[in-house]
């Protein structure tokens, strides 16, 4: 069981894999901080050594801001837009796409399910 900025990544995968499960380390940083701690990217999370296991976790500390940190940078930056009411803090007020992209058909993701309106559903045939 190995963790690495308060993650525990998935042993059976390849290094390079199970360091996308941290908040913050997508497949090109990973591969960067493998380089900058000298391990195999293939290796099996597994068959680290204690002492790669402990290089590569400083290199994450030291250099990258992941997890927690990184989560509260993004939420603080958001609130500043919501604050001072910038066209974009109001997208992310009402729950609308917020760079340009278009809201007449598509933006399910963040508009949610869509709500049929009235009369265009079949009335249900009555008993008589």
């Amino acid at each position: 069981m190995t963790r690495i900025a308060g993650v525990t990544i998935p042993t059976e995968k390849q290094v390079q894999i199970a360091l996308t499960y941290v908040y913050g380390v997508g497949p090109k940083t990973a591969r960067d901080i493998l380089a900058a701690a000298k391990v195999e990217p293939t290796t099996r999370v597994k068959d680290l050594t204690e002492a790669e296991e402990r290089s590569i976790r400083e290199v994450v500390d030291n250099n990258y801001t992941v997890e927690g940190d990184l989560q509260r940078l993004v939420a603080n930056n958001i609130k500043r837009l919501k604050d001072i009411n910038a066209y974009r803090g109001l997208r992310h007020k009402n729950g609308l796409p917020v760079h340009g992209q278009r809201t007449r058909t598509n933006a399910r993701t963040r508009k949610g399910r869509a709500i049929a309106v009235g009369g265009t559903q079949k009335k249900a045939p009555s008993k008589t």
